[in-house]
């Protein structure tokens, strides 16, 4: 159902540009795909969005877990201790 458009609106265009020719032969969509390519919005759950109210909030977030992916965890830190043993020797002593 379409809005009814108010006659009380001040018409702001000058009365030289017609309206009719300018939207004539204009093609919806067209740099649509240049637009969505140059932009990233994500859509946040109610919950997780009070948690972080802020874009600097969810990035710090988000770099902190990508920074935390990359902590070698279990076997993974197993197998790089030996590969810098390998490469540098033991790294401490016990006494």
């Amino acid at each position: 159902m379409k809005k009814e458009i108010s006659s009380d609106i001040e018409d702001e265009l000058r009365p030289e540009y017609d309206l009719t020719k300018l939207l004539k032969g204009g093609i919806r969509g067209k740099y649509v795909a240049r637009y969505r390519a140059g932009t990233n919005v994500v859509l946040l759950a109610p919950d997780v969005a009070q948690a972080f109210p802020t874009e600097d909030a969810v990035n710090e977030a988000l770099r902190l877990v990508m920074r935390m992916a990359k902590i070698p965890t279990g076997i993974e830190l197993a197998r790089a201790r030996m590969k810098l043993v390998r490469a540098v020797g033991p790294i401490c002593t016990k006494h």
